[in-house]
């Protein structure tokens, strides 16, 4: 007699977001910043960052910018994760901005599928490394990362306004052609 059959696993993709896609991730957003960073930073800093970051006014003219690019993870059909990056200031770097996927998803290899799309679009764009700010206290996505290849480049704190900083580790990761 066989065991059970294996559920397959679900379909997964990785598309661009599109205008039609901007009040999902906003409000993905939202549920996963409330599932993870209070036992980083205050409510009040996951308030001023979601607005400043993920509002529907700032997602739509993020998509219209040339050089920025945003991508959508799609498992089973629904929305479970985004990223975000964009031609860094330094003509080698691309910057990973946001990278983000739904707790009920981590953990199986979908931030790494981003990160190579990322690290791909680098590439072919004559860029060297991906370059990305995390929060000191985020251990988790720290841990993460350097699975992916990044190292610690150095530490930062910078003012975003409001009364708030960002206290982060600067991470890089060389990029190749054969991502």
């Amino acid at each position: 007699m066989t065991g059970p059959a294996k559920q397959p696993a679900a379909a997964v993709r990785i598309e661009p977001v599109t205008e039609a896609d901007v009040e999902a991730v906003a409000a993905l957003a939202r549920e996963i910043w409330y599932a993870h960073y209070p036992a980083i930073i205050s409510t009040a800093q996951i308030e001023y960052m979601l607005g400043q970051r993920y509002s529907l006014e700032v997602l739509r003219a993020e998509l219209g910018q040339r050089d920025l690019w945003w991508d959508k993870l799609i498992v089973g059909g629904a929305l479970a994760g985004f990223a975000s990056y964009f031609l860094g200031s330094d003509a080698g770097d691309m910057k990973l901005d946001k990278l983000y996927v739904h707790p009920d998803h981590q953990r199986r290899g979908y931030g790494g599928m981003m990160i190579a799309r990322a690290g791909e679009t680098a590439a072919a764009r004559g860029r060297r490394r991906l370059v990305l700010a995390v929060n000191k206290g985020n251990r988790d996505a720290i841990t993460a990362y350097l699975k992916q290849g990044f190292r610690i480049a150095e530490a930062t704190v910078k003012d975003i306004g409001g009364g708030f900083v960002m206290d982060d580790y600067i991470m890089v990761k060389p990029v190749t052609s054969d991502q």
